[in-house]
């Protein structure tokens, strides 16, 4: 990224970075909103991941010229931009968490629709016990999947609660112990 001198050429980044996110963001949460799952998420979630990441540096650059002797307004206009940054990047974790929860859900709807299969498929006589079995241990094996990412991704926010990230980790320890 290159590094603008003046406060008008950060001012200027700032804005066109924070008129990208709000691009990118609009088409995240239409996704998000009417798609359980789409190659395209990756895309987008590391496009804005990048663009959120390069809007701070611009805010950290904008900070160091306002702690170099800028006026009431410069700090003022700074503040703002952070404050959209902040703004983005909640939106942005929280839309993520949706997304990822919908997945969650959707899959364990799945493992519930496998699992009601075999079990009337063992009833009628369609399937043998072994591989009902194999079909269960898949089944657990996933949900331990499950489990490990979604405990991966909230120890990955520790700064946002890091004693629900802990008591988290905590029974995500146990959880495998029993399993």
């Amino acid at each position: 990224m290159e590094v603008p001198i003046s406060w008008d050429a950060l001012r200027k980044q700032a804005r066109k970075l924070e008129s990208q996110l709000d691009e990118q963001m609009s088409s995240y949460r239409k996704l998000v909103s009417a798609k359980v799952d789409d190659a395209d998420n990756n895309d987008l979630e590391s496009g804005i991941d990048r663009l959120l990441k390069q809007l701070q540096q611009v805010d950290s650059q904008m900070q160091a010229w306002v702690s170099s002797g800028g006026s009431e307004i410069v700090s003022h206009t700074l503040t703002r931009h952070q404050e959209i940054l902040q703004d983005l990047t909640q939106e942005f974790y929280r839309l993520l968490s949706r997304l990822r929860a919908k997945r969650e859900h959707a899959s364990l709807l799945e493992d519930f629709r496998e699992s009601n299969q075999t079990r009337v498929d063992l009833e009628e006589g369609g399937i043998s016990e072994e591989q009902a079995l194999l079909k269960e241990h898949a089944s657990i094996s996933r949900s331990a999947g499950q489990v490990h990412d979604t405990s991966n991704h909230c120890l990955s926010l520790q700064s946002w609660n890091c004693g629900l990230c802990w008591d988290f980790h905590v029974s995500k320890k146990y959880y495998f112990c029993v399993n």
